[in-house]
């Protein structure tokens, strides 16, 4: 049975033929109960005669009216009546051969009576009636009683199986409840879990937690949608990259300009000047030479950060990294925005200098779009800091302690600050989630400080976001420092 709604059906029908069977058995109990109610108004309407008969005998005696005594052989002939029809009542309630007894008894109480009909002056034949009639009239009794105890004991052995059975019916239920709730709501519950962990950014694919072909199938879609998203993201991912090249690419353009007017002017007066002062020639043309590396550098730089190749660490100056970018990015900046660099001198990170520049970018660009926002007015200062730490010692106050950020590892710690409007509270917690973004519709895909965040894990490094006290946005990046080479 591998179909959840069959397990689900099975439980309901077993549920359904159980209350049934307990129906069932209270009919039957039922139905027995009502034999004996039955049974104990055949007693009662013996008893009944026989008491009749005892009245119409003592009336006889009292008044020797004859009508007294042809009522009391009336009756006398109705218990007989009486026992012979419910012979069979009488033997299963008192035993076999009461209802025989009982009528012997009664026939020599009416032969009793008749002797003393014939001769009422005889007091010992008065008193035989009497005691006969007494006895019949206490086994009346007794079979009255023992009929009630009868009742009674149907009725208290119908409620103790009724209350067995509604308790098994209960223990059966919670145990379905149980046996339901394991077979749906733990992998739902898993199922949950796992989509949290999908909208916090994990895109970890699902193990079905149940055999049931309803979870199999959704556990299959489920996945489906995991590999399409996880396909469409790293479109997503790649488009955010081109859209980072093309900022980059407006930037080499900018740059670029600047060597080849150098070199296009140095080339001009070479050749009006073609027979000018060797030394200015020589100079004109180590301009040219100059400004053509220059320009192969810049070059260089935006191959090395459009190529998509696997990760390369290697020492970085980060000083030059952060001049480069800010360089790239030098058309973006909002005319009244200040930008300060404070770099340790000759600071060095370990990293992937493309990937870094892409954060780098990523971070500055973000600055930038905030200090253009009109909360800021386009008016502001963007800070990028840089300095040796070594994790975990006096004066180290970065947040998080996992990755290369463990105490007494050699690290690098970059700040990108600015004086915009910062982050809204109830963004912090998700600032780094794929997709999110608090920028206006067609103003960003939500990917660029993702994308930041896994270049940076994938350095083993750490970064965070917060406000800062004064106003505007904070980045703390913290990358593991360039080893030392050994000395020669």
């Amino acid at each position: 049975m591998r179909s959840l709604q069959a397990k689900i059906a099975f439980a309901y029908l077993a549920l359904a033929l159980l209350i049934i069977g307990l129906s069932a058995v209270a009919l039957i109990e039922l139905g027995r109960i009502s034999d004996k109610v039955r049974e104990g108004g055949k007693v009662a309407e013996l008893f009944d005669a026989t008491l009749e008969m005892r009245r119409f005998e003592k009336n006889h005696f009292l008044y020797g009216q004859a009508g007294d005594l042809a009522d009391h052989a009336r009756y006398v002939a109705r218990a007989q009546d009486l026992l012979k029809r419910d012979a069979a009542a009488i033997d299963a309630l008192a035993g076999a051969g009461a209802a025989g007894r009982l009528a012997a008894e009664l026939g020599l109480y009416a032969e009793a009576m008749a002797a003393h009909a014939g001769d009422p002056a005889n007091e010992e034949l008065a008193a035989a009636v009497r005691a006969r009639g007494y006895r019949i009239v206490t086994v009346g009794e007794n079979l009255a009683l023992a009929e009630r105890k009868s009742v009674d004991a149907a009725l208290q052995a119908h409620q103790r199986n009724f209350l067995i059975l509604l308790a098994a019916v209960a223990a059966i239920l919670v145990a379905t409840g149980f046996w339901l709730a394991r077979r749906v709501t733990t992998p739902l519950k898993a199922m949950e879990s796992h989509m949290e962990a999908v909208a916090n950014g994990q895109l970890t694919r699902l193990s079905p937690d149940s055999r049931d072909r309803e979870f199999v199938s959704l556990t299959g879609a489920f996945n489906h949608v995991l590999d399409e998203l996880e396909r469409r993201q790293h479109t997503l991912v790649r488009a955010e990259k081109l859209a980072s090249l093309g900022t980059m690419l407006s930037g080499v353009a900018h740059e670029l300009n600047n060597p080849l007017s150098n070199i296009s002017s140095s080339a001009q007066i070479l050749k009006e000047d073609s027979d000018g002062d060797p030394a200015f020639r020589a100079q004109l043309v180590a301009d040219i030479d100059a400004e053509t590396l220059r320009a192969r550098r810049i070059v260089r730089s935006l191959l090395d950060y459009s190529g998509d190749r696997a990760f390369q660490a290697a020492p970085i100056p980060f000083a030059e990294l952060a001049n480069d970018t800010l360089r790239f990015l030098k058309n973006r900046r909002p005319p009244g925005v200040e930008t300060r660099l404070d770099v340790a001198p000759g600071l060095v990170v370990h990293g992937d200098r493309p990937r870094l520049q892409q954060v780098l970018l990523n971070l500055v660009g973000n600055a930038y779009d905030a200090l253009a926002a009109p909360a800021a007015g386009g008016h502001g200062e963007l800070l990028i800091s840089a300095r040796p730490v070594v994790v975990g010692e006096k004066g180290d106050d970065f947040p998080v302690q996992s990755g290369r950020c463990r105490t007494g590892s050699a690290a690098v710690d970059i700040v990108v600050a600015d004086t915009g409007p910062g982050i809204p509270p109830q963004a912090l917690e998700r600032i780094f989630d794929p997709f999110f973004t608090t920028k206006e519709i067609g103003h960003g895909s939500g990917l660029g400080l993702f994308i930041a965040f896994e270049i940076v894990e994938e350095h083993e490094g750490c970064l965070i976001a917060a406000n800062r006290p004064e106003g505007g946005a904070l980045f703390r990046i913290r990358l593991p420092a360039a080893p030392k080479e050994p000395p020669q």
